[in-house]
């Protein structure tokens, strides 16, 4: 089964998103890919420092939705499309999963924010499966798939063959462009892409986007810990990579023993 990785450079505008996506979708597809995965909150674009997203609102939200349902339908792929959500609560940070039919199937909120996210988005509280094509997936988004490996173990005990993890971490203004997957001397993010695949026995399929002084890759991870593949630093374009979910056994997340802790969490207030 093969799956996609997209990593478009940061879209300026709802409108170029919309453009970036249809393209990176339409090459996905013409590879044969089931599915494409896009990085977080790509609609309108992360607030990273550097950067300047369009101002959201909840029409302009709904009204891209429907875009990317349509594409989706036009190109007979999956899509999982992070946004953001608007509700009488608050703004939700989210990936919504597309079915290859344009059907919204749901989403899976963030959430454990960052903490310099407390003032932009709301946390969710719940935690989602999916399935397209027989391939069983959840997704964690961003810090939580990083510093939470809970978010993870949750998908892989439930069945996941693979977590999808979009996030943003780079810059175009100041930082360093890494030449080697993995390096000790890279910040610590890929090695956490290998380590939730392995401590899981499922597939991790993380998702950046292009900068020019990116703090990771775009990379397909195997349950073994093994890298598959990744997008090369800081070029955009889209990553079309073979699994095998019979792979994904999850045998390692199914042999956790949360008993063992539960009065540890209790204690945690």
């Amino acid at each position: 089964m093969k799956i996609a990785l997209a990593s478009p450079p940061f879209p300026g505008s709802i409108h170029q998103a919309l453009l970036n996506l249809e393209q990176l979708t339409e090459q996905a597809a013409g590879q044969g890919a089931v599915i494409i995965c896009f990085p977080e909150t790509y609609i309108p674009g992360y607030p990273m420092p550097g950067f300047k997203p369009e101002q959201g609102s909840s029409e302009k939200m709904d009204a891209a939705l429907k875009r990317v349902c349509k594409i989706a339908s036009q190109h007979n792929i999956a899509i999982i499309i992070p946004m953001d959500k608007y509700t009488p609560e608050g703004i939700y940070n989210v990936a919504y999963v597309i079915s290859a039919q344009g059907e919204v199937l749901g989403y899976q909120t963030k959430n454990q924010l960052d903490p310099s996210e407390d003032n932009i988005w709301i946390p969710g509280t719940e935690r989602e499966l999916f399935e397209v094509n027989g391939l069983k997936f959840g997704i964690t988004i961003c810090h939580e798939g990083f510093r939470y490996p809970e978010s993870v173990r949750w998908a892989a005990r439930n069945g996941a063959h693979v977590v999808f993890h979009p996030h943003f971490g780079g810059s175009d203004i100041t930082g360093t462009t890494p030449t080697e997957w993995g390096s000790m001397s890279s910040p610590y993010y890929e090695k956490a892409m290998m380590m939730r695949a392995l401590e899981n026995t499922i597939y991790f399929a993380s998702v950046n986007n292009a900068t020019r002084y990116p703090d990771s890759a775009s990379s397909v991870i195997a349950p073994d810990g093994t890298c598959l593949a990744y997008q090369p630093y800081g070029v955009p374009g889209v990553m079309v990579v073979d699994i095998d979910p019979a792979l994904a056994t999850g045998n390692l997340a199914k042999r956790f023993k949360p008993a063992l802790y539960a009065d540890e969490y209790s204690k945690i207030k």
